[in-house]
């Protein structure tokens, strides 16, 4: 089981993946301003609890953490140490966040994280070559217990070998959504499901994408194939001694 914990809301258009940011489309349709940030009134979502006095999200749920924003955030800077308290008085759960702002962490962690907080989840996001080569060599020497590389929206081929091993808990793979959506090559799908199986390094292709190239051809996916579309290719990777990845679709 899982829950999403959104809170807060609004974020920055920081790379190339962002071009198209479900958020800011989401927000648009609503006439929100989605580069607004602002907490929301789910902040305290982890900590409430019910009418017989236990904890509305109960023990060994997976939490999806800041999925329309970044939990880095500087905008956010004022409200993470409460945050990241709420995450070590809930260790009976396990947090997961992705960022493009995995170059502050180092200045946004809590006294007490020590080698990471047993129960929180670090995902990076690499959406092209150049974003991998700045962002992994980042990600792969900090503190963290559990981290996954998330390539989505995958914009180009991708090589992740010389930062994937035993300190890869998993890579995803996903195309871009949306009516201006960029195409997803699966022959940059299956380099990257290659790259992890010589590693040993979990791989979940996630979703198609809008946009999705395979070989000569080049398909229009509606939105509500493009995971089960994935799906069927029938390609993820668990090796032995490792949990198949969970991550929200």
């Amino acid at each position: 089981m899982s829950v999403v914990w959104n809170l807060w809301h609004g974020c920055h258009k920081l790379s190339a993946g962002c071009a198209h940011c479900y958020v800011y489309r989401t927000d648009e349709r609503h006439n929100r301003d989605a580069s607004r940030v602002a907490k929301t009134g789910d902040f305290n979502l982890p900590l409430r609890k019910n009418r017989s006095g236990g904890y509305k999200i109960p023990s060994g749920e997976l939490v999806y953490t800041c999925f329309t924003s970044d939990f880095l955030l500087a905008d956010a800077d004022e409200w993470r140490d409460e945050a990241w308290q709420m995450m070590k008085q809930r260790d009976d759960l396990k947090f997961m966040f992705i960022t493009k702002r995995i170059d502050r962490l180092a200045d946004c962690l809590p006294d007490d994280w020590g080698e990471g907080y047993p129960n929180v989840q670090i995902g990076c996001t690499a959406e092209n070559q150049e974003r991998a080569d700045y962002r992994l060599p980042i990600f792969i020497k900090l503190p963290i217990r559990s981290r996954i590389i998330i390539c989505e929206p995958l914009l180009e081929g991708i090589n992740l070998s010389p930062y994937l091993g035993p300190w890869i808990d998993g890579v995803v793979v996903g195309g871009e959504s949306g009516s201006e959506a960029r195409l997803c090559d699966y022959d940059w799908v299956l380099s990257l499901r290659q790259q992890c199986v010589e590693q040993h390094v979990p791989f979940h292709f996630k979703q198609t994408g809008a946009r999705f190239k395979k070989g000569e051809r080049i398909y229009n996916i509606e939105r509500k194939f493009q995971h089960t579309q994935a799906g069927k290719a029938g390609i993820d990777y668990t090796p032995d001694g490792f949990k198949e990845i969970e991550i929200s679709t």
